[in-house]
């Protein structure tokens, strides 16, 4: 009976079936698909085509839509400039650490409250998500104070990449995505793993995670992706100019750098991201839709 019943959209079939319906809707269709486009990959394009401009050419005004000389040389000369293999590899360090970090804490949170229901367990899920109601900018000050005094062990983490990987480690966010997806999981199949004498960590490893690959390529994404754009807290706890990521020491360098080497160090240093968005988009959009429907 659910199949016969007529599905509700804001087109009926009826519209669609007529030459003035499809017409309509192909051009609503191709003109937000066309403006969304633009949104996104126009300040891409400037920002790409504006490194390979020299700096009088960026200045100009009106400006060129096209280089009058496709200088390519410009991203090398950025590269060497400001010195970017360092900070490469700093931000690579932070990015790795958070996410490994974040993983290690997130999915046995998240495992958990789904799957082992402690007491108070809503409730502690509740207080997570509320966590995503605050601002960014109210949580610095209390972080930074828990960061330079460690509550027990008392370790000041300024200048340390742990003062990146900690707290990115607390991201209710990913909890609530992982603990969605290990709903969906059927408990009869982890019942039959603890009948063969499976523990609860066992259970984990070998029948959650194996399960749970589209879910943790999405947060996988997302942790990678968050540690590397991440400019305020970077900038508060990486005074050290030498262990300072991409986008610190981009920032550092702007005023003493012309316009159009700072143009592709930008280019380089979203290179990475957009190039895994590319290759990863399957698994993220998924993974985002995996545990969104029940049976």
């Amino acid at each position: 009976m659910a199949e016969d019943r007529p599905v509700r959209t804001l087109l009926s079939p009826w519209t669609l079936e007529r030459t003035r319906g499809k017409v309509g809707y192909w051009l609503v269709f191709a003109g937000v698909f066309a403006l969304f486009t633009a949104a996104f990959v126009v300040p891409l394009v400037w920002m790409l085509l504006g490194a390979m401009k020299s700096a009088p050419e960026l200045a100009r005004t009106p400006p060129t839509l096209l280089p009058e000389q496709f200088n390519v040389v410009t991203y090398k000369e950025a590269w060497d400039f400001m010195e970017l293999a360092g900070y490469f590899r700093n931000t690579v360090v932070v990015a790795a650490g958070a996410w490994l970090l974040q993983l290690a804490v997130c999915v046995p949170a998240a495992y958990a409250l789904s799957k082992l229901r402690p007491v108070l367990g809503r409730w502690i899920l509740a207080l997570m998500l509320a966590t995503l109601m605050l601002p960014a900018s109210a949580l610095l000050v209390p972080t930074y104070l828990t960061i330079t005094e460690v509550p027990v062990v008392e370790v000041n983490l300024i200048n340390s990449p742990a003062a990146i990987w900690l707290p990115a480690a607390a991201n209710a966010f990913n909890i609530y995505l992982l603990k969605r997806f290990f709903d969906q999981i059927p408990t009869d199949l982890l019942d039959a793993a603890r009948i063969d004498g499976a523990g609860s960590v066992t259970t984990m490893v070998r029948i959650v995670l194996p399960l749970s690959r589209p879910i943790l390529a999405v947060v996988s994404i997302f942790a990678i992706v968050a540690a590397w754009k991440d400019f305020i807290w970077p900038l508060l706890v990486l005074q050290d100019p030498n262990i300072q990521t991409l986008s610190v020491a981009l920032q550092r360098f702007e005023p003493d750098t012309p316009i159009n080497l700072m143009l592709a160090g930008l280019v380089l240093a979203s290179i990475p991201m957009v190039v895994a968005f590319l290759v990863f988009q399957r698994q993220i959009l998924a993974g985002l839709t995996a545990g969104s429907l029940k049976g």
